[in-house]
């Protein structure tokens, strides 16, 4: 090492040097003859050049020895103050090989494990930790490894950054960090906003010598739920309450799955439907403003999907609880009063009405479309009525508003280009942006409306300026009809009109046997009045014979579970697959002991899965947790990227999760 830095330093100059006496002495080779000297002055420097060229050498060697004693010196304090600052660090340190075994350790890291021999051991098997924990990829993200109640951060220093081979662990001390990072985290506020579901419609259903008594009892309820958390409760309306608890609490209620909501439902009422709640919970917000804010969109959540739940609103993430009660039925039809005045205004306010159902629509989502575009008529306004593919189930419906001639079917390119500032657009049987016929209209006008029966998810049209989500309705040709109730009269509907939207209800409905209310039958009858004849909707229903060849096979092959649970699938891949599942499905409860069936099929680019129930299972919350949603009885999924008996696998899988999680198989939660 002291040969390489002296020649470092002092080659050039050597070399220099040599040159310049070469250069001389064949200069005084070349003049001495000239000047008739021969070759004497010539001889004369050489001999001087070779002396001087001896004695460099000599002293370069003599420098050599020099520097390499001097260098081992200095190597020797490096290395002995290396290691003694090694031994002697603050913070626990070892180096360990590309195996993980230790070569050196200090005595502060010795202290660690006391009772152990730290050299040549293996530092994964002496922590317990995997080798990515101590040397990962990104050194950015450092392990945490507790040991005699001390927490440690491990910082890895690599000796070759290159090969990542031998590596320095330095050992931090963070033990006081992650405890008031604990404690900071335990004590974070959450909010959480509480509504009591149809608390007009219990009172009223109730004698007055017991409404005081059942107001106290719900009172009672939820505020010594509140003071197990000590939290602060606050009612700001009657029915609505405002609650701040720590963090701490809050995975405590996850754990109980909210168990406010079943002492709530215990309470004992004259009224045909038990109590229920309706809780949205705001957590992790970065300001007590945002955090409200989750609170209030996760209350508006729980509303949307029918009440008696808890909808947990985590930043991004969402999570439900409970939701175990049917929607239940609100006799007072003073919400439709309003919302048909505000849809009237805004028809009135447009220069046009375009109306666009779901992908592939079912005649629930085409009546109430036509029944729309009946009211943007009867207020002289154009309507357009976007329909860009449809199965054979619509044919009959979808031929004869064809013929008649009163109805202006568009495809969503066209209604794009037609779409300004002055359109409304509304949207009916969705309210999920993904689902609906062209997406892409969203957003493209100031003015939209949402009708729709089905429970909300994450996943919502969001801004609208008129949104009608009422999941208490069999249908959205039931909403669309006592609309209509209010705007116009029954000569202002055609017949064909009425039919399609008595075919929405009555399908929607399984021919009013589910989520049949009084309001249910109320609209039909008025549909009946105007005209519907419910033979000819009959007629228009039926099935032909090969889907009820491929409904028989479905029922037939299907498999029957514990717990009154069948599923089955629909060989093949078929393009009404949504169609037949869904009618297979139904069927399937007709058959004794069956409590919930599942039908999955497949079409050219999808599979697609028919969920129902008798009320046991939510089979909503089973179809969200595959990429759908619906209603606590009927729901459905569209799945992409997976073949039929994958989905099936999947089901089976989240029904034994739900099974095994102690609520029991028929209290489907998330």
């Amino acid at each position: 090492m002291g040969n390489k830095i002296l020649k470092t330093i002092t080659g050039p100059y050597l070399k220099g040097s040599a040159a310049a006496l070469v250069l001389l002495v064949a200069a005084l080779f070349y003049y001495g003859r000239i000047a008739g000297h021969g070759w004497i002055t010539g001889l004369c420097a050489l001999a001087v050049a070779l002396v001087f060229g001896a004695f460099c050498l000599i002293l370069r060697a003599r420098q050599r020895v020099w520097v390499n004693t001097y260098l081992e010196n200095i190597v020797d304090e490096i290395d002995a103050t290396m290691r003694y600052a090694t031994r002697n660090h603050p913070l626990p340190l070892c180096i360990l090989d590309e195996e993980g075994v230790v070569l050196l350790a200090n005595l502060k890291f010795k202290e660690l494990y006391p009772d152990t021999v730290i050299m040549k051991s293996n530092i994964f098997q002496l922590t317990g930790k995997k080798q990515g924990d101590f040397l990962p990829e990104e050194p950015d993200i450092p392990a945490l490894l507790q040991t005699h109640e001390r927490i440690y951060r491990v910082i890895p220093a690599y000796m070759n950054a290159e090969l990542h081979k031998t590596a320095m662990l330095y050992w931090i001390d963070v033990t006081n960090y992650e405890k008031l990072k604990k404690i900071y985290n335990s004590e974070r506020k959450c909010v959480a906003h509480i509504q009591v579901d149809n608390y007009d419609d219990l009172l009223s259903s109730s004698p007055d010598d017991k409404k005081s008594l059942i107001a106290a009892s719900i009172e009672k309820v939820i505020r010594q739920w509140a003071a197990k958390m000590d939290a602060s409760v606050i009612r700001y309306y009657t029915s609505k309450y405002f609650v701040v608890f720590e963090h701490k609490d809050y995975e405590k209620l996850v754990a109980e799955k909210f168990n406010v909501l079943g002492e709530t439902r215990a309470i004992e009422t004259d009224a045909d439907f038990p109590v229920s709640l309706s809780i949205g919970v705001g957590v992790g917000g970065k300001t007590p403003q945002q955090t409200d804010e989750y609170a209030v969109f996760a209350l508006d959540l729980a509303l949307g999907r029918g009440g008696d739940q808890a909808v947990v609103k985590r930043g991004s993430k969402v999570d439900y609880y409970g939701g175990t009660l049917q929607v239940v039925e609100r006799r007072n039809k003073g919400k439709s009063r309003v919302m048909a005045h505000a849809l009237r205004q805004l028809i009135d306010q447009s220069s046009k009405v375009i109306i666009m159902g779901h992908k592939n629509p079912d005649i629930d989502s085409f009546g109430a479309a036509v029944g729309v575009a009946r009211l943007a008529m009867n207020q002289q306004r154009d309507a357009f009525i976007v329909v860009n593919e449809y199965n054979h189930s619509l044919d009959d419906f979808f031929q004869a508003a064809e013929r008649s001639g009163e109805y202006r079917f568009i495809s969503g390119e066209a209604a794009a280009e037609m779409l300004d500032r002055d359109s409304l657009l509304v949207v009916v049987d969705t309210n999920k942006p993904s689902l609906a016929e062209s997406p892409g209209l969203l957003g493209k006008t100031e003015k939209t409306v949402v009708i729709d029966h089905h429970r909300k998810s994450e996943e919502f049209i969001e801004n609208a300026t008129l949104s009608y989500v009422e999941p208490a309705a069999s249908s959205t040709s039931e909403l669309i009809t006592e609309i209509l109730q209010y705007l116009a009269d029954k000569k202002s509907i055609l017949r064909l009109e009425a039919e399609m939207l008595l075919g929405g209800i009555i399908v929607d409905t399984n021919s009013f046997s589910v989520k049949t209310g009084v309001r249910t039958f109320d609209a039909a009858s008025w549909l009946r009045r105007s005209g519907a004849d419910t033979a000819l909707v009959r007629q228009y229903l039926q099935n032909d014979m090969e889907d009820f060849r491929q409904r028989a096979s479905i029922i037939s092959n299907a498999e029957f579970l514990d717990n009154g649970i069948a599923i089955s699938k629909n060989e093949g891949a078929h393009a009404n697959a949504q169609i037949i599942n869904a009618q297979a499905a139904d069927e399937l409860l007709d058959i004794k002991g069956i409590r919930a069936s599942f039908v999955v099929g497949e079409t050219a680019s999808e599979v697609v899965v028919s969920a129902r129930s008798l009320g046991d299972v939510n089979v909503q919350t089973l179809m969200e947790k595959l990429g759908g949603g619906g209603h606590l009885t009927m729901a459905a999924a569209q799945i992409r990227g997976m073949t039929a008996n994958a989905v099936i696998a999947r089901l089976k899988k989240l029904l034994l999760e739900i099974a095994g999680s102690g609520g029991g198989p028929f209290d489907a939660r998330r």
